[in-house]
């Protein structure tokens, strides 16, 4: 066997012979697969059944605690555990088992069974009502929907959509398999299909609370917040005494800015669920996000006391940049990171908490191994391959020419507004961003995906593997076509605007669309963050964003990012001569007023001394970088890197640094 294709093959035939009670001929098919590919998951698990089927618990036992340390977010491995468990007479091992298989995967019936079946001769009978309640909710599926739930909980989101659509073809109306397939668009980040699925599901079900609430957080993902702030509050409205649509109303009052009104719901939801870890974890954000920092950190802690393997708590108290752990919460989060039953987010948030946490100590190695860990474990939960990247930025340099900028030349919506910062993250965006939105002529709003979610748009329904029609396609868009983008661009972001003539758009990543941004806002201004390769990169290494940036969880994959983006700057520079204009980081720190006064005179704006003292103003920020430009300029970080140089071997030799 030397292929995916052909172990998948054997493993089948494995299968079958285990489907058809041939239990020591299937066990034997693992053991030839095993013995070339030890660490084959799917086989262990089949060796394991294979196991309890012929009586033998205790090896049973032992693979299953192969396959939980190379793959620790296996449902069913847990779920197969808790089955052993039980034949062997181990109840509460059974009993720790299932409630963590469905902890993974809330689809696995069997293991609601046994939990049911166990609570029940334990007299735990309140909570033997809830899981039965789970078991009847799931045995009343389509089998095809509870197949496509599985899939999507063991990370088969292709087969899960391909299953899905083909039930919604016969089942045109079925809101639950709208809701599958809406939460595969989401995953995808196809969120515009995601949202028609589930306005046409509320079409048909307008009481399914469910499917609100889906809706809504989609918009919320889409960035309109006035309208998922709407759902939010049907919701609520429907539904009075439901807390946890109070605290969904809440947290969209923090998306449109309410923060008076987001605070109170969360004070009150507080003392109805003081140990509720999530919620104490959304109002730290709040919290931090209005600059309340002591009380931010006081929420944060709550959050793992309620829930001490909670990794995004432990994250965000890291992700602050100025609290240090105690030497019992360092412990505890030694002691969780280790545990073989932590769910691989929380294990992922752990290790860059700790990172965070030797770096301050000054004990770098120990620093850079959970730095390591931690992206580590992020990159095999993801599908980045960097050469494909490499390959889609090449097609802006073929198809974003000369030509293309003669021809369409001041076609898009004239007006100013948009202040583009782009860049890589972590080279200083945040900093700029801060002291424009300073100037009383400018707001400062987010990192707004709209000139993605057009970019992917145009792009076309196509796989990973085809060529997608953007950016070549931009040619054949006639002047009405790019004056409408342009319109529709200022309107989307109105939302996030105060009064200011002008508003800032820090998507980092917009660096890859300056064509398209040119084309339809011809005046729009665009400002190249750039920082030490090295300082940049390795910075960017260990920050766990919250969502995309998917390079930066290797240093390998991010010098071949940075280098990537250098080039095709280099290509905007040539084609648009003029039109951006370059900030150096390291510039801004050794004089600040002279860097100001070229950022201001480039977007055509007064001085005003409030951009120099950028860090007394009193704005709300939702960045990593939040605290940080709530200070005055430090030097301290400019070189942090080089504490870590004899593990960047693969980050210089990415970037040919020869430094």
């Amino acid at each position: 066997m030397n292929n995916t294709k052909e172990i998948e093959a054997q493993l089948e035939q494995a299968k079958s012979l285990l489907e058809n009670s041939r239990i020591v001929e299937a066990e034997k098919k693992t053991e030839e697969i095993l013995k070339e590919f030890p660490d084959n998951a799917e086989t262990l698990y089949v060796m394991a059944v294979c196991q309890r089927y012929l009586n033998r618990l205790e090896d049973a036992l032992k693979t299953l605690g192969k396959l939980k340390r190379i793959r620790p977010g296996y449902g069913r491995g847990f779920q197969e555990e808790g089955h052993v468990c039980v034949k062997a007479g181990y109840m509460s091992q059974a009993l720790r088992a299932y409630r963590h298989a469905v902890r993974l995967n809330n689809s696995l019936i069997a293991s609601w069974a046994g939990l049911t079946k166990i609570l029940n001769a334990k007299g735990k009978t309140t909570e033997a009502k809830i899981t039965q309640h789970e078991y009847k909710k799931l045995k009343a599926l389509p089998v095809e929907l509870l197949s496509v739930r599985n899939m999507i909980a063991e990370g088969y989101n292709f087969q899960a959509e391909r299953l899905c659509r083909k039930f919604l073809m016969q089942n045109k109306k079925n809101v639950e398999g709208m809701r599958l397939l809406a939460s595969l668009g989401v995953a995808a980040d196809v969120l515009d299909d995601a949202e028609f699925l589930l306005e046409k599901a509320l079409e048909y079900e307008p009481h399914n609370n469910f499917a609100r609430k889906d809706y809504m957080e989609v918009l919320y993902r889409r960035q309109k917040y006035q309208q998922s702030l709407e759902q939010a509050e049907i919701l609520k409205n429907k539904e009075p005494h439901n807390i946890k649509y109070q605290i969904a109303y809440a947290n969209q009052s923090v998306a449109v800015g309410n923060y008076n009104v987001a605070l109170k719901i969360y004070e009150k939801a507080n003392k109805v669920m003081p140990n509720d870890a999530e919620l104490q974890l959304v109002h730290g954000h709040a919290l931090k996000t209005i600059g309340n920092v002591d009380a931010a950190i006081n929420a944060y802690r709550k959050s793992f006391e309620a829930k001490n393997d909670y990794g995004d708590a432990y994250w965000s108290l890291a992700n602050l940049k100025t609290y240090n752990f105690k030497t019992s919460e360092v412990k505890l989060m030694q002691e969780k990171e280790a545990s073989p039953t932590i769910i691989t987010t929380d294990r992922i948030h752990i290790c860059f908490a700790l990172g965070k946490h030797f770096e301050d100590k000054k004990q770098f190695k120990q620093s850079f191994e959970y730095y390591e860990r931690g992206n580590s474990l992020q990159r095999s939960q993801q599908h980045y391959k960097k050469e494909q990247i490499t390959d889609i930025l090449a097609l802006q340099h073929k198809h974003c020419n000369q030509s293309l900028f003669d021809k369409k030349k001041d076609m898009g919506c004239t007006a100013p507004d948009p202040i583009f910062i782009v860049g890589l993250p972590r080279a200083g965006s945040t900093l700029l961003e801060q002291i424009l939105a300073s100037h009383s002529k400018v707001d400062g709003t987010l990192e707004l995906p709209n000139i993605p979610a057009l970019a992917y748009r145009l792009a076309g329904r196509k796989t990973i593997d085809e060529t997608p029609d953007y950016p070549e396609n931009l040619a054949t868009l006639n002047e009405e076509q790019l004056k409408t983008f342009g319109n529709n661009f200022l309107d989307d972001t109105r939302i996030h605007r105060e009064k200011a003539p002008y508003f800032i758009d820090k998507m980092p990543n917009n660096f890859r669309h300056i064509a398209l941004i040119h084309l339809i806002l011809p005046n729009a201004k665009i400002i190249d963050a750039r920082r030490n390769p090295m300082a940049c990169c390795f910075s960017g290494f260990k920050q766990l964003f919250a969502s995309g940036q998917q390079f930066s969880y290797g240093l390998e994959e991010i010098g071949t990012y940075y280098k990537d983006y250098i080039k095709l700057m280099d290509h905007w520079d040539k084609m648009l001569p003029g039109k951006i204009l370059r900030v150096q980081y390291e510039d801004v720190v050794a004089d600040l007023k002279k860097e100001v006064i070229r950022i201001l005179d480039y977007c055509g704006l007064p001085f005003e001394e409030n951009c120099i003292n950028f860090h007394q103003t009193e704005r709300n920020i939702r960045t990593p970088s939040s605290e940080q430009v709530r200070q005055p300029i430090y030097k301290s970080g400019l070189e942090q890197w080089k504490n870590y140089e004899p593990w960047l071997g693969p980050l210089k030799k990415a970037l040919n640094n020869s430094e």
